[in-house]
């Protein structure tokens, strides 16, 4: 088999038959090949270097830092490869120069037969760097977003990325296998069948994945606020694509599914900074309600653990059984259960003792007895210790 390079090199060197032109030859051609490795293909692959890194990588137009990433990796890599090109070709010019041209003919073809593989090996290795180098540019293009807008907080930001990162990494993935020829055809077809299968299994977790998107952009509340889903009252203390997790008042950690959150009542006490509470307080019936209300406005106005504004109001709830209830109605800023819990103490603790002091009586639960009038009806009547017996009915009888 004729080898156009090799052919072409046997022509031009066919004249140097002697041992000395030979020789000469040889050393000519060693010693260009040590120049051209040594010297000139090292400072030629940094030139180019400097130009990308100056041209490109510096431009103000490129988003993030594309700087961490190891560029002297390619530099190496490119220089090593160029200066083994250089001595595979200077080997081959002298096995020809010495008419060993069969050998010469045997290393091309063998060479020609793994070109293509190499090829494939560093489309392989471009794809993958590209990828690290999008991802690397993702990340301090997010950061920057993050810290920028308050449309995202540093958790939704970690999202995003990770979800990013799996979507360039797949589609390396794909692009990869593409140039090896491998046939996605078979392997889209099963992992069809197997997404199937798993989204039947798992269609609780699918759906709680979903909700976790659905929360993390509708943000309904926020790492370290006070809130109440579905009865669990909390602070929230972590925020995962699966599920939510809150710190209760008694120390435990309640796990909700992000798709039970996504379908519950979420009130969130911290959202707005301030929060109201009520007391309710019961005053007799013979008591002035204008002057209960008075009392216990101006003990509300002593509590140092409310807010003065807005300012409490005292109003009229409702005529309980055994007295008339008063509700309290004041603010506290910053809420959370320790100053909610801090807060309604010092409200009872300042309007029982001003009741007190104004004379004015918190009345205990009690019923009014009466008997039928044909039966008699019934007195209440003392025995000689002066305790209180028994009803005692009157009949006419």
């Amino acid at each position: 088999m004729q080898v156009p390079f090799v052919s072409t090199l046997q022509e031009t060197l066919q004249g140097f038959v002697t041992t000395e032109a030979r020789l000469a030859v040889s050393v000519v051609l060693v010693t260009a090949a040590v120049i051209t490795a040594l010297l000139l293909t090292p400072r030629a692959v940094r030139a180019a270097h400097r130009l990308v890194r100056d041209r490109v990588l510096a431009n103000e137009r490129v988003p993030g830092q594309v700087s961490e990433f190891d560029w002297r990796l390619p530099v190496t890599a490119v220089v090593r490869t160029l200066q083994f090109a250089v001595l595979v070709g200077c080997g081959l010019a002298i096995l020809v120069v010495w008419g060993f041209v069969d050998v010469a003919v045997l290393a091309v073809e063998t060479m020609a037969a793994t070109v293509p593989r190499i090829v494939q090996f560093l489309t392989t290795v471009a794809i993958v760097a590209g990828a690290l180098i999008g991802i690397d540019v993702l990340d301090a293009r997010l950061d920057a977003y993050a810290d920028e807008s308050d449309a995202i907080n540093q958790h939704q930001k970690g999202i995003v990325f990770r979800v990013l990162q799996l979507t360039v990494l797949g589609a390396a993935i794909v692009g990869s296998l593409t140039v090896w020829g491998v046939n996605l055809g078979g392997l889209l077809v099963g992992a069809g069948f197997l997404g199937i299968v798993i989204g039947t299994a798992a269609r609780t977790t699918i759906g709680s994945l979903i909700a976790g998107f659905v929360l993390m952009f509708s943000r309904p509340f926020e790492l370290g606020d006070w809130v109440q889903i579905d009865g669990e009252e909390g602070i929230v203390a972590d925020i995962t694509v699966i599920n939510t997790r809150i710190r209760t008042a008694d120390g435990e950690v309640v796990v909700i599914p992000n798709e039970r959150v996504a379908n519950a009542t979420v009130s969130n006490r911290t959202r707005l900074g301030q929060l109201r509470l009520s007391v309710d307080v019961g005053v007799d019936y013979d008591v002035d309600l204008g002057r209960a209300e008075s009392v216990v406005a101006d003990a509300l106005g002593d509590v140092s653990e409310i807010e003065s504004n807005p300012p409490p109001q005292v109003v009229p709830k409702s005529l309980g059984d055994s007295a008339v209830v008063l509700e309290c109605r004041f603010w506290i800023d910053h809420p959370s259960a320790p100053r909610r819990a801090l807060a309604t103490a010092a409200v009872v603790r300042e309007v029982k003792a001003a009741l007190d002091e104004a004379g004015i009586k918190i009345p205990y639960p009690q019923r009014e007895l009466s008997g039928r009038s044909e039966t008699g009806g019934f007195r209440l009547s003392r025995d000689d210790r002066g305790r209180m017996p028994a009803a005692v009915a009157e009949n006419d009888d």
